[in-house]
């Protein structure tokens, strides 16, 4: 049994799923008005918590993409279509919600924690969408 072909597969979708993750990342922290890596590293929680909701949001929907799509193509454009979803929860979530930056610079964990829920809401929900 040859296993090259399903372990290039597997490194070319490992490899387009990380630079999808990280440019995510950069758009993500790019759309907020706050510096999330800043704030984390002087130990703000309400940031951490915002943040990682969001990658893990974004990364469940990277996950469903890969296991339902049949080649990179329509893998990659689903997950650009999830990083939409993601930002546009974020807008109306911060939009609704009335968090402001200051609510996450002050290291509010309550606003932290409920927009990092709301991004793994969204991503749970993308996630099953894409089927």
């Amino acid at each position: 049994m040859n296993t090259l072909p399903a372990f290039a597969n597997y490194l070319i979708y490992l490899l387009t799923a990380g630079i999808l993750l990280v440019f995510f990342f950069v758009v993500y922290t790019r759309v907020t008005p706050f510096n999330e890596v800043l704030l984390i590293r002087q130990g703000n929680c309400a940031a951490a918590l915002s943040l990682g909701g969001a990658m893990l949001g974004f990364s469940l929907t990277v996950a469903s993409c890969i296991l339902h799509t049949s080649s990179i193509v329509p893998f990659v454009l689903w997950t650009i279509g999830a990083l939409a979803v993601q930002l546009l929860a974020y807008i109306v979530t911060t939009k609704l919600m009335r968090i402001s930056k200051e609510h996450i610079e002050s290291g509010n964990i309550a606003f932290g924690g409920m927009l990092g829920a709301i991004s793994l809401s969204v991503g749970a929900i993308n996630a099953a969408c894409i089927s």
